[in-house]
């Protein structure tokens, strides 16, 4: 974990929650790779799915976080870079369960509708949560076939 760089990024409604996750990666001594946006002027959502696709896919970060209204838009924009396996969470179980079962390395957030404790829970449990690997690895290998 330790010197890894993780991306995050946000349109303007996820942006308050972003800066606290940021923080929060910070704290924990992840180098954080910010994608925008910087402000809460309003953009559009699929830039920054697309920008998260690309650092992925381009070895800039391994892991990313990524915040919108719903958290919707913004992973499937994400989602459609063929490196990406982001995941919309509400709860730290299904971030769990997104680690364990998908491999997933995309976290993606709702502002509008999940709760800065909840985030940080999804957060953590995001970065704690190995993949299970066996028969996961089987069904992960058919999602960017």
């Amino acid at each position: 974990m330790a010197n890894e760089i993780i991306a995050i990024a946000s349109d303007h409604a996820g942006f308050s929650l972003k800066e606290v996750l940021k923080g929060k990666l910070e704290n924990l001594g992840f180098e954080v790779l910010d994608l925008g946006t910087n402000s809460t002027d309003s953009v559009d959502y699929p830039d920054y799915g697309i920008a998260m696709g690309e650092a992925i896919a381009g070895g800039k970060a391994n892991r990313g976080v990524l915040v919108c209204g719903s958290g919707i838009g913004i992973s499937i924009a994400a989602n459609r870079n063929e490196s990406v396996r982001a995941a919309l969470c509400h709860s730290g179980l299904m971030a769990r369960l997104a680690r364990q079962h998908n491999d997933v390395n995309v976290l993606a957030l709702g502002a509008r509708l999940t709760g800065v404790d909840t985030a940080l829970d999804c957060l953590s449990e995001f970065l704690n949560t190995p993949f299970e690997g066996g028969r996961h690895a089987r069904r992960v290998s058919k999602l960017s076939s």
